[in-house]
């Protein structure tokens, strides 16, 4: 492991577990405190959520809370309206001037949450991400800030659903938070898109124009009758080594280095995307129509979550930074092999301008009344998985030290956690002290052996009666995760979100396998039934494991290494003896080595639902051979992201997707059917 800086907090001594009756089981297990001996008065912006049972659905809940005026939450975080932009009466952007004039002020506790390998029904991860900030902010008095990723379209009417918590513990407006949001996303779309038409109408016109006349279009006489270069172009001239400002200066050779960018159409990257799952747009052709003929490539859409511009915009730390991350993109490479970027099109500008909005994180709220910052959402299997470092990073100071900032890692640990380790906190200089892994009964019977989890199908009869047995053997699946988390240095807290099925024996199996394996502590919470206050064990936990933590952080490996070693030392930490690599990902490693690309760190495009890159393969399976079909270099956003067996970055909808329960009431204008 590679170690990093780090302050090391005084050490705290270990809880003490005491009984405690849950909520939801209604049954004795034992947890490391008592809830009903830590409930104190709750903060001014905070709610009392009257619960019921059973739990409603989640629009519902949703639904029957009226939201704070969001100058209320910004108020509770001293921030001034200066620094922030109302978009409507429950949302606002969080201007980055924020972060500028809190600079000097010490940072607060920074937690991620993770998971265990997830089953195809999600483990409530974004729920318990939730609970947890509820429980310490309404019911534990301490600053909160959660952040959180911008749901994509695509699963809400999809498979998934939406992504902002569920039960007691959301963030609301709810239907707000799952669609359009404050346009980021759209942004994006735009931005991604824009690219997508310079690049083939950048060919088109090189395919029909000399040198001369291609030049001259790129530099047309003004009004005076001279030429000259534009911001962008000067850029291009620089990188080819030209330090001549004037275009009359240019030699003919000079003329055609810089106007002819001899696009291999062959290594083009880029894709277009929307934010819609649709297979059907996986591959197709383009230049079909007759003023194109001689001009069709195969090409494909993506996602729009998947992105470059929007890992650039989860990653960036400023507008600048933002700037000359998009100019930098490489969509593909000239004839000579060299990379072309964005800038090297003329659009990284235009690019910026698209996104100077998206830039600021939005400020929503909890069901009860604690902020959150909702910011980029990129996915964590097809990309890195995490929220933004400007969010993360204005949350730290307005909640300053004592305070806690929650950040969520897509999917299991082997995936968002490992990313936000070695890609996020690389470029934030960021530390965590604590990290939670959520864990379901649920998932650690499928990990045990038990029959196949799929959506929209009635779970098998194990999944809710009593088998201990089972549970203790999918246990091996959280003990990896825990080994894997606590190698970065930081305490692991592990959250067993209580399904009303679950058994006093299964959640004590769970716990005591937790502590086994080396968590900082265990804790059963129950805040999807009964929000913030079925957490706080939870907040306490947390707290404790923050205040503990004694060692710096460690990356799984440091930058200067070879690509190749990089990508074996992570599938190392999934169980892998060796990688198997294509001819293709070979000759992709090769080019961005010569290209001088192979300091970057990795992110691996891999399947969530195994350790491996078979999703049948459930536990913690070892041994196996990771396969690389390809890799592929996010050059501006700043990681080479190797693909992984058959992953697709365009997902497609299933028979039954969740639009079908999605609609509005026509007198209340209300969503309903929103999951």
């Amino acid at each position: 492991m590679v170690v990093a800086n780090r302050h090391l907090p005084f050490p705290h001594p270990p809880p003490i577990a005491r009984p405690y009756i849950s909520p939801t089981v209604k049954t004795f297990v034992s947890l490391p405190h008592s809830t009903e001996a830590v409930i104190p008065t709750m903060t001014s912006s905070s709610r009392k959520l009257q619960v019921m049972t059973p739990v409603p659905s989640d629009i519902d809940i949703a639904n029957s809370v009226e939201p704070l005026h969001i100058s209320e939450i910004a108020k509770d975080l001293n921030l001034s309206p200066l620094h922030y932009d109302l978009y409507g009466k429950y949302k606002a952007k969080v201007l980055l001037s924020a972060f500028d004039e809190l600079q000097d002020r010490e940072d607060g506790y920074y937690v991620v949450v993770g998971g265990i390998t997830p089953t195809p029904l999600g483990e409530g991860k974004s729920t318990t991400t939730v609970g947890l900030c509820q429980a310490l902010g309404a019911y534990l008095n301490k600053k909160v800030v959660t952040c959180l990723r911008q749901p994509s379209q695509g699963p809400t009417f999809g498979i998934k659903g939406g992504a902002a918590g569920g039960g007691y513990s959301q963030v609301i407006p709810m239907d707000e938070f799952n669609l359009h949001l404050t346009g980021d996303i759209h942004a994006i779309t735009a931005s991604n898109n824009l690219l997508a038409a310079a690049i083939d109408a950048r060919m088109f016109h090189e395919a029909s124009q000399s040198d001369k006349a291609l030049f001259n279009r790129l530099c047309p006489l003004d009004k005076e009758g001279k030429r000259s270069f534009t911001d962008v172009m000067l850029r291009r001239l620089r990188k080819l080594g030209i330090s001549k400002t004037s275009p009359e200066e240019l030699t003919p050779e000079e003329v055609k280095r810089f106007a002819r960018l001899d696009i291999d159409p062959e290594s083009i990257t880029w894709r277009r995307v929307m934010d819609v799952n649709d297979r059907f747009l996986r591959k197709m052709t383009v230049g079909q129509g007759s003023e194109e003929k001689g001009m069709s490539r195969e090409t494909g859409f993506d996602i729009s979550v998947a992105s470059e511009i929007m890992a650039v915009l989860a990653l960036t730390t400023s507008l600048a930074d933002m700037r000359e991350r998009l100019g930098k993109m490489v969509i593909g490479n000239s004839r000579a092999g060299e990379p072309i970027t964005a800038d090297d099109l003329g659009v990284g500008g235009a690019l910026t301008v698209l996104m100077k909005d998206a830039i600021h994180p939005t400020l929503m709220q909890t069901l009860e009344g604690t902020p959150v910052l909702v910011h980029a959402g990129p996915f964590a299997n097809i990309a890195h998985g995490n929220s933004s470092i400007v969010a993360d990073k204005i949350a730290l100071k307005l909640v300053g030290p004592g305070g806690f900032v929650v950040t969520e890692a897509g999917f299991g640990s082997d995936i968002g956690t490992e990313k936000f380790m070695n890609i996020k906190c690389r470029y934030s200089g960021l530390t965590p002290q604590c990290a939670v892994v959520v864990a379901t009964v649920r998932a650690l019977k499928m990990h045990g052996g038990g029959p196949g989890v799929v959506a929209g199908r009635p779970l098998d009869h194990a999944y809710v009666s009593e088998n201990v047995s089972l549970v203790e053997a999918g246990c091996v699946n959280l003990a990896k995760h825990i080994s894997n988390v606590k190698a970065y240095g930081v305490n692991v807290v592990v959250a067993v979100n209580v399904f009303s099925t679950d058994t006093e024996a299964e959640l004590s199996a769970v716990r005591k396998f937790s502590m086994d394996a080396g968590a900082f502590d265990a804790v059963i919470c129950s805040h999807h039934a009964h929000g913030g206050k079925g957490a706080v064990d939870l907040g306490i936990a947390v707290e404790k494991a923050c205040q503990s933590i004694t060692q710096p952080l460690k990356f799984l490996y440091p930058l200067d290494i070879s690509i190749e070693e990089k990508i074996e030392a992570i599938a190392k930490s999934y169980g892998a003896s060796g990688v198997e690599y294509s001819d293709q990902a070979e000759k992709q490693i090769e080019m961005y080595t010569q290209q001088g690309f192979s300091n970057l760190p990795i992110c691996m495009s891999k399947t969530q639902y195994s350790f491996s890159h078979d999703a049948s393969k459930k536990g913690a399976p070892s041994g196996f051979v990771l396969p690389i079909r390809d890799v592929r270099g996010s050059i501006g956003a700043g990681f080479i992201y190797p693909l992984v067996g058959t992953m697709s970055t365009m997902p497609g909808l299933p028979t039954r997707p969740c639009f079908y329960e999605i609609d509005i009431d026509t007198v209340t204008g209300k969503v309903v059917g929103l999951s």
